[in-house]
C-alpha cells in the first residue's frame, strides 16, 4: 500500500498487533482503526476507564530519553516514534490508534512489522478534502551543543542526517533521502534501533530498555554487532531519518522541505517539530483574514534614515499595525565589526544586536505614519537588556516585538532575538519620532 493521493487517507478496516514494550516490557495490543478527514492521528488508552485519548502534537511531548513519550488527559503512551512513522511514511493521513498497554509493541526494533501489517488494509480516500501540507518557506534552525537541526525551502521532503559517534566501530555516516513511499519503504521502515553494548546495563538500571533485547535492537560492541549484520550499510543512520520522520509527525500534517540533522535525537527533533507548529499556525492564521505585512530591504529604507554599514534590518517578515513586528538579520562573515570583534573569533557586537532590533521596531512605529518621510525615529532608552547566547557569522537573527505602549511620539516595546529556536537576547525598548 502506497498511497500518492492529493487527498486525505486513512485505512479501510481494523489491523492488530501484539508484542511488548521496548522500555517498559509491558505485553500491549495495539489495533489501528479507520478515522474521518482531518481528524489526523489520535492515541487512545483503550485499556483505562474513559478511554482518555492522546493528540500527537509537540505540546503533549513529556520526555525525549531514547523515545518520544507522550502524555494527556493524566495518561502516557511511551516510545510512540515507529508508529507514527509508518503511518506517516505511508502518507496514512488518518488512523485511530488504540492502545491496551502504555507503550506500542517493539517487535523487530523498526517500523517494519507496522507497515507490513498497514499494507494489508486498502487505502480510502477523502476526495472532498486534500491533504494539509505546510511547507517550510524560511531558514529555521534548533540546536543543542553540537547537535543542530536547519530546514529550508524545498519541493518535496528530504532529510539529510550526519551521523557521529565517538565509538572504534561506528564511522561518521551521511545519508540524504527523498522521503517518498518507495524510499520509506525500501530502506527507512526496516532500520532497526540499536545501542551500545556498555551502555545496556546503565539503561536497565534507568528503568529503559526493560523489553530490549537481541531480538529487537542492534547491539554494538567494540569490536562489532553482537547480533548478526545490519540490513543496509546506512542502517545507523537509517533508523535515526525513521526516527526524526516519527518526531516530525507530531507536527499534524505533511512537510516539505530539507532538513539537515547533525547528531539530532528526539530531543532535538521534538523541538524542530514544535518550531513548525508555530510556524504552520501563523501561517494559517493569516490565511484566515491576517495577511503578514511582508517588507523588502529597499522599503526598508523608506522607513528608516539608516544606510550602511548601520542598516540592520534585512526584511520585515509579519507587521500587525500597532501591535507586534517581526524582522530578520542575516549576519555574513563580511560584516564590518568583525573586523575588530574579535579577530580570529568573531562575534557580533551585543550592542548592535539590540540596534537591529530597535531598527525592527522603528519600523513598526513609522509604518502606520502618512508622512513616515517626514519622521525619524530615535531610540531613547532600553532596561532589561539580557544577552544570551552569542551571534556568530552564518546566523539569521529573528526579531520578534511587542508593543506595549504607542501614544503619540513615544513607543515601548518588548523585544526578544532569535537564532533559529534559541533566544540570543532580549529587552524593553523605547522609542521616540521627530521631525527629519
Amino acid at each position: 500500500m502506497t498511497p500518492r493521493s492529493r487527498s486525505q487517507t486513512t485505512i479501510s478496516r481494523d489491523i492488530t498487533i501484539e508484542g511488548i514494550g521496548l522500555h517498559t516490557g509491558i505485553p500491549s495490543r495495539m489495533t489501528f482503526k479507520p478515522a474521518g478527514p482531518d481528524s489526523g492521528y489520535i492515541l487512545v488508552r483503550a485499556d483505562l476507564p474513559g478511554r482518555p485519548q492522546i493528540h500527537p502534537r509537540p505540546g503533549a511531548v513529556a520526555q525525549t530519553r531514547r523515545g518520544t513519550t507522550l502524555s494527556e488527559n493524566g495518561v502516557k503512551i511511551h516510545t510512540v516514534e515507529h508508529v507514527l512513522a509508518a503511518l506517516s511514511g505511508l502518507q496514512i493521513d488518518n488512523c485511530l490508534v488504540e492502545m491496551e498497554g502504555n507503550e506500542p509493541p517493539i517487535l523487530d526494533g523498526s517500523a517494519q512489522k507496522f507497515v507490513e501489517a498497514l499494507q494489508t488494509a486498502a487505502v480510502v480516500e477523502y476526495p472532498e478534502r486534500p491533504r494539509r501540507v505546510y511547507r517550510v518557506d524560511k531558514v529555521l534552525e534548533v540546536s543543542d551543543g553540537d547537535k543542530h537541526i536547519v530546514a529550508w525551502p524545498y519541493a518535496g521532503l528530504r532529510i539529510t542526517y550526519c551521523l557521529q559517534f565517538q565509538h572504534p566501530w561506528v564511522k561518521p555516516q551521511r545519508v540524504s533521502l527523498e522521503i517518498r513511499p518507495e524510499t520509506f519503504l525500501a530502506r527507512i521502515a526496516r532500520a532497526r534501533t540499536f545501542c551500545f553494548e556498555e551502555e545496556v546495563e546503565w539503561l536497565k538500571s534507568q528503568g529503559l530498555a526493560q523489553g530490549g533485547s537481541l531480538a529487537n535492537a542492534i547491539v554494538i560492541a567494540r569490536s562489532g554487532i553482537k547480533n548478526g549484520t545490519l540490513r543496509d550499510e546506512d542502517e545507523l543512520p537509517l533508523h535515526k531519518i525513521l526516527d526524526f520522520i516519527g518526531d516530525l509527525a507530531l507536527l499534524g500534517c505533511s512537510v516539505e522541505g530539507h532538513f539537515v540533522a547533525q547528531k539530532s535525537g528526539h530531543a532535538l527533533n521534538t523541538r524542530m517539530a514544535s518550531l513548525l507548529r508555530g510556524e504552520l499556525e501563523r501561517s494559517e492564521r493569516d490565511q484566515r483574514g491576517n495577511p503578514a505585512v511582508i517588507i523588502h530591504a529597499k522599503e526598508i529604507q523608506e522607513f528608516l534614515p539608516h544606510r550602511y554599514p548601520m542598516l540592520l534590518v534585512d526584511r520585515v517578515l509579519d507587521l500587525e499595525e500597532g501591535k507586534r513586528v517581526v524582522g530578520i538579520k542575516n549576519v555574513t562573515l563580511n560584516e564590518a565589526f568583525f573586523q575588530g570583534h574579535f579577530p580570529g573569533h568573531p562575534i557580533m557586537p551585543g550592542v548592535l544586536i539590540v540596534e537591529a532590533m530597535a531598527q525592527v521596531g522603528g519600523v513598526l512605529l513609522m509604518h502606520s505614519l502618512p508622512d513616515a518621510k517626514n519622521k525619524v525615529v530615535y531610540f531613547v532608552a532600553m532596561d532589561n537588556v539580557r544577552f544570551r547566547k552569542p551571534v556568530l557569522p552564518g546566523d539569521q537573527i529573528r526579531f520578534e516585538l511587542e508593543a506595549v505602549k504607542i501614544k503619540e511620539r513615544i513607543a515601548k516595546m518588548q523585544g526578544k532575538a532569535f537564532v533559529g529556536e534559541d533566544l540570543v537576547c532580549e529587552a524593553e525598548l523605547m522609542s521616540t519620532l521627530v521631525d527629519r
